[in-house]
């Protein structure tokens, strides 16, 4: 265990559904997952395609497979997009996690709309 998260940056890669808006005191699931990091920089990432999928080989019919990526930290957001890049992904930023997070969390039993899209972005 560190004994502090400041400066860490954490990627958010789970999903709330059948957890209640309720339970999570209204906030996006990353938020709540943010303040179990205090000081730490949290990215939600990766989670809106299953494991299978982002195993393979990110090169795509001369594209590259897309991740979504929100943060309210816009240098987090930038170095895990690099990270992403690095592995042959193109990151999406899509924003703040309390606009962009949505779109890739579950809430309640209801998936975020962009959950399960497995898009290739050609250069």
């Amino acid at each position: 265990m560190l004994p502090t998260w400041k400066g860490k940056t954490i990627i958010d890669v789970t999903n709330a559904y059948g957890v209640s808006p309720e339970e999570l005191g209204g906030e996006p699931s990353s938020r709540v997952v943010a303040q179990a990091f205090t000081g730490g920089r949290l990215v939600k990432g990766f989670n809106h395609l299953g494991a299978a999928v982002l195993g393979q080989d990110p090169a795509v019919q001369g594209g590259r497979r897309v991740v979504f990526l929100a943060s309210d930290d816009d240098s987090a957001e930038a170095e895990i997009g690099a990270l992403a890049q690095n592995h042959g992904f193109s990151p999406i930023k899509l924003g703040g996690l309390s606009d962009g997070g949505l779109l890739v969390q579950a809430r309640e039993n209801i998936w975020g709309q962009l959950i399960f899209k497995d898009s290739v972005k050609f250069d």
